[in-house]
């Protein structure tokens, strides 16, 4: 019988790979488990959703357009990378803009997924970023996306969430476009 070190495709107790931490190639922990459509891990080997890739740097009007087919899709994790990348890689002036939205895309998926607490912050939180930083930048129609109603569908759906009310992300997703 072949040993775990023979095979490294053999798991340990906790269904992770045997040779220990999925790792990049430089070196960073990488989760290799596959995730369901609102980011949670699922058992190695099963049927996940195709992962956003990191780090993909795309013209303004790109992120919105990617970010709104992904939160349609009932993807709100994945439209959170989207944002992020937008975050990471676009202008100094615009950082606010797109963390206030990837706070906004994670606030509907903790809300999907059952988090009362955490959804309904998250929301507000994006809520209020994407406002400051509409009237500190004059623009309140950056990229065609209306701030205004996306803050309120922000506020509006986390009331609903404290109030009891179940979240289909699909149903649920902002129109980042007015």
């Amino acid at each position: 019988m072949d040993s775990p070190a023979d095979n490294p495709v053999d798991r340990t107790a906790s269904d992770r790979p045997a040779e220990g931490r999925d790792r990049d190639d430089e070196g960073r922990a990488r989760n290799a488990r596959p995730r369901d459509g609102l980011g949670r891990p699922l058992p190695y080997g099963a049927d996940g959703v195709d992962r956003q890739p990191e780090g993909v740097v795309r013209a303004p009007e790109e992120t919105v357009a990617e970010a709104q087919r992904l939160l349609d899709g009932g993807k709100p994790f994945h439209a959170h990378e989207v944002f992020e990348d937008a975050w990471k890689s676009g202008p100094d002036e615009e950082r606010e803009l797109w963390r206030g939205m990837a706070q906004l895309a994670v606030g509907l998926t903790h809300s999907a997924r059952g988090n009362v607490t955490g959804g309904a912050r998250l929301l507000r939180r994006g809520a209020g970023a994407v406002t400051e930083w509409a009237a500190s930048a004059g623009r309140k129609r950056p990229y065609g996306m209306d701030l205004g109603a996306v803050a309120g569908w922000a506020r509006e759906l986390a009331g609903e969430v404290e109030g009891g009310g179940t979240v289909d992300a699909a149903a649920r997703a902002p129109r980042l476009r007015g």
